[in-house]
């Protein structure tokens, strides 16, 4: 019988609101995968080091847990965040829907979180996102731009 998923979600996203990467990252088991439209798909320690620096860089980051629900071994969440765009200073409002899956020992093995793109886009980006946001062109760039800070985050903030 699997572990309380809820309780591991509220254990996340409690974490998140104190920006405390670590915390998130200690709720997923080693061999996590997660996907959203901004990342793509990370393996291991790819997903957990991501928490680690959107928290690490975040300046008014500002998450709320708004709805969840576990059963067996698998979970939703339904989260909002508000927080500046580093890259170009523009308010963000995020209205993210979260699925999860959960090992025995109610850690998650499986997070997969989803957005509007394009109304991400919009705010985050200004004029480009409105009139672009909605191609492949800015997704891809947006995915690859966060790739990348990515590895150079995990290359000098390997995991613990």
């Amino acid at each position: 019988m699997p572990a309380d998923g809820s309780a591991t979600i509220e254990r996340f996203y409690e974490a998140f609101s104190r920006c405390d990467g670590a915390a998130m990252e200690a709720c997923y088991a080693p061999d996590i995968r997660f996907h959203d439209p901004a990342f793509g798909e990370l393996h291991g320690p790819e997903a957990g080091g991501m928490w680690r620096m959107l928290t690490t860089q975040a300046t008014d980051l500002e998450v709320r847990l708004a709805d969840h629900d576990a059963s067996g071994d698998h979970g939703t969440a339904r989260w909002l965040a508000d927080y500046t765009f580093s890259r170009t200073g523009r308010k963000v409002h995020n209205d993210v829907s979260a699925t999860f899956r959960f090992d025995d020992s109610g850690l998650i093995t499986e997070h997969d979180d989803e957005f509007d793109f394009y109304r991400w886009a919009r705010q985050a980006l200004g004029p480009p996102g409105l009139l672009l946001g909605w191609t492949p062109i800015i997704k891809g760039g947006v995915r690859k731009q966060a790739r990348a800070s990515l590895q150079k985050f995990l290359e000098e903030n390997p995991p613990a």
